[in-house]
């Protein structure tokens, strides 16, 4: 009898929480962007939060906690009631973070679950305006010409700049002297400026400025040709001599751990509809931005995928010993 009262008792409770499940969301659902407001990630996040109101049918706030590359917003979300509330959109540093910190807050790929990914950015690689190398064969010599005097710029530790730069030395198997800086801005600043040589970053931080002339456009990380007017013309770095030098900086969007599936089953819907959205498409495109639509947009997928970046990034990371603490 007690079995029975019990059993019911369940039956009852599971019925009274499935009409909560269904009305998901009830309150405005926030992504956390690990990055600071005006950034590419923000850029990423503000246009899939409007392609993802309609299909999720509620109201979605951006909030901006950076810090630490990308780690201090991850926490945050790794920490938060598994509601399907709050939510995570980060980038590559998602995969670069296990090998460059030594004592994360968090488990990258046991305190999440994985929703899917959004986007992959090609990587171009430019120098400042009065370099004179016109190509990237003239590039090529003059980097060997001027081993230890070469200043290559990048946003920060832990920044798509950082990888693409760590990356690039080690295909050409030539040590630069690596400039951080508090963000692609001052970064490409002193780069316009002269003050450093070189800088391999995203075409959402490069292409206007390739566009309208003002610095000088190498090649693109990718292994295939861009499409977009500006790039179109650039060869890859792969067919410029480092054969398989394919790297790109991908967003994609995580829940914490223990998320109800059918909150997360809709939350994943949702994604695959936005990212079928004509005008988020069309944003993306403008961006240098390739949208994701193999079966990386299932959990399962995304998450191997990760698991293989956080190999192979991981091996360049700690091949160049380069750690954020």
């Amino acid at each position: 009898m007690n079995l029975r009262l019990k059993t019911l008792a369940a039956t009852a409770l599971a019925a009274l929480a499935l009409p909560a499940l269904a009305e998901y969301p009830e309150k405005p659902v926030t992504i956390v962007v690990p990055f600071a407001a005006g950034g590419p990630t923000d850029k990423v996040a503000r246009d899939l939060a409007e392609a993802l109101r309609k299909p999720l049918g509620g109201t979605i706030v951006i909030e901006n906690v950076g810090g630490a590359g990308g780690t201090l917003g991850a926490t945050k979300v790794a920490k938060a009631a598994p509601d399907g509330y709050t939510i995570l959109l980060h980038h590559v540093g998602m995969a670069t973070s296990p090998s460059l910190y030594r004592q994360l807050q968090y488990k990258t790929l046991d305190d999440f679950e994985y929703l899917g990914m959004i986007n992959e950015v090609p990587m171009t690689l430019i120098g400042r305006p009065t370099l004179p190398a016109a190509n990237y064969a003239e590039l090529a010599k003059w980097i060997d010409a001027n081993k230890g005097k070469i200043n290559l710029a990048n946003a920060g530790l832990g920044s798509a700049s950082h990888l693409c730069g760590l990356m690039f030395q080690q295909a050409i198997k030539v040590d630069m002297t690596t400039v951080p800086y508090k963000g692609t801005a001052p970064a490409m600043t002193d780069l316009l400026g002269g003050q450093v040589d070189i800088m391999c970053d995203q075409t959402t931080n490069t292409t206007s400025q390739i566009e309208s002339g003002k610095v000088k456009a190498y090649a693109v990380s990718t292994l295939k040709h861009l499409t977009s007017p500006a790039l179109a013309k650039l060869p890859t770095l792969d067919e410029s001599g480092l054969k398989g030098f394919n790297v790109t900086i991908w967003h994609a969007m995580y829940a914490p751990k223990g998320t109800p599936k059918p909150v997360l089953d809709k939350l994943n819907a949702a994604l695959k509809t936005a990212l079928k959205d004509p005008e988020f498409i069309k944003r993306e495109e403008a961006l240098g931005a390739v949208v994701v639509t193999d079966a990386r947009v299932n959990p399962a997928e995304h998450k191997k995928f990760v698991e293989a970046e956080i190999t192979k990034l991981g091996t360049a990371i700690k091949a160049a010993g380069q750690y954020a603490d």
